[in-house]
């Protein structure tokens, strides 16, 4: 009986561990060595205590109640309700917000243009969206739309790419790809060529940022000009070190994502490809795991005390090694995405006018 045991056990491991490797993809490790600090601001600051309290308030003190409700629909949608209220709060960000389709494969795919005074219409950025593929809009990242709007004189447009649970992770991609190609002949005024060309996203849109810049290069596509990621998740299958190693510093993130590292590695893997049904450790879920060689110049900024630092850290010195031209700036004690947060934080303002700079040098922004 011992023996029949310990072969049974023998089995079970061994296939644990195949199930694990098969789902993890390639150990990444040798990537983890951080970069200097782009900034370290005072953790103290009235702007970093300010946000702080206000995500107490909105992400950790409802977390409990709203995770009682995530399983219906009615959960979900309050949520994105709170998202666009944000934006819509946000009455100082004037623009025009110009909706526009994209008509594909029989459907339409939403989306709006963020245009200001003296904008080119020839010069575009393709704006994801984030939210963890659950929440956001548009309207909730307008703070950001504005910004890179004004900042660059280019016309700006984000999809309202298909969410989930309702969808799957695959029509979020299909959706971010179709609205990539759209882009290339069709501005704010119709059709018409694109003249300078960026891309950029937050967390899930960085993710979407990311998967894009692969997505032109192995498609013989026209390419971006630049690349802006801010906060990317780059990595699905949740490996990086700052994933636990920064759960209490992250007060946007730590309620969505402090559930999942209460499970066993190998059961949470197999609920994240039950969930995205794909492998999480896909190129096209997961951009590190992709080859980063041949990319177009790339920004990307993140907090060093946010949980998906590590993605960050991680992409980019993939993406260095393969002689790919991507930065990263880091700046301490800010929350995920803190851009979002410019009416508050001088940091966020500062590193919108970085990511201008950076447009500016890759021919995007247009010429003062």
């Amino acid at each position: 009986m011992f023996p029949v045991i310990l072969g049974t056990a023998a089995l079970m491991g061994g296939s644990v561990f195949l199930i694990r490797k098969r789902l993890s993809g390639p150990s990444l490790k040798k990537y983890d060595a951080p970069p200097p600090l782009f900034r370290d601001p005072d953790p103290a600051s009235p702007g970093i205590a300010k946000v702080n309290d206000y995500l107490v308030e909105n992400f950790i003190k409802p977390a409990q109640a709203e995770r009682t409700r995530l399983g219906s629909m009615n959960g979900w949608e309050g949520k994105r309700e709170r998202f666009d209220e944000a934006g819509l709060a946000r009455t100082d960000l004037k623009a025009d917000y110009r909706d526009d389709w994209i008509e594909v494969e029989g459907r339409k795919i939403h989306g709006r243009w963020t245009l200001v005074d003296g904008c080119d219409p020839d010069r575009r950025i393709l704006y994801y969206h984030g939210g963890a593929f659950t929440v956001g809009s548009d309207i909730s990242h307008r703070p950001l739309t504005v910004n890179l709007a004004k900042r660059t004189g280019c016309a700006v447009f984000a999809p309202n790419y298909r969410l989930m649970p309702e969808n799957s992770r695959r029509d979020a991609i299909s959706d971010s790809r179709a609205a990539y190609h759209w882009i290339l002949d069709n501005g704010p005024d119709g059709p018409a060529p694109v003249k300078a060309l960026g891309v950029a996203g937050d967390s899930a849109g960085g993710n979407l940022t990311l998967m894009i810049s692969n997505y032109a290069r192995d498609n013989a596509l026209r390419e971006p000009d630049a690349i802006f990621a801010l906060s990317p998740s780059t990595d699905t299958t949740a490996a990086s070190p700052t994933f636990k190693d920064n759960l209490e510093t992250d007060l946007m993130l730590q309620p969505l994502l402090r559930p999942l590292l209460k499970i066993p590695r190998t059961l949470l893997l197999l609920a994240l490809k039950k969930s995205i049904q794909m492998n999480p450790s896909d190129t096209d879920v997961s951009p590190v795991f992709a080859d980063l060689s041949d990319l177009p110049p790339t920004l990307v900024q993140a907090s060093s005390t946010e949980m998906l630092y590590g993605d960050a850290v991680r992409y980019v010195n993939k993406a260095l090694a393969a002689g790919s031209p991507v930065t990263l700036q880091a700046w301490s004690h800010t929350p995920h995405v803190f851009q979002i947060f410019d009416d508050v934080l001088p940091e966020a303002r500062e590193a919108l006018d970085h990511a201008a700079d950076f447009f500016k040098a890759h021919g995007v922004a247009k010429p003062k």
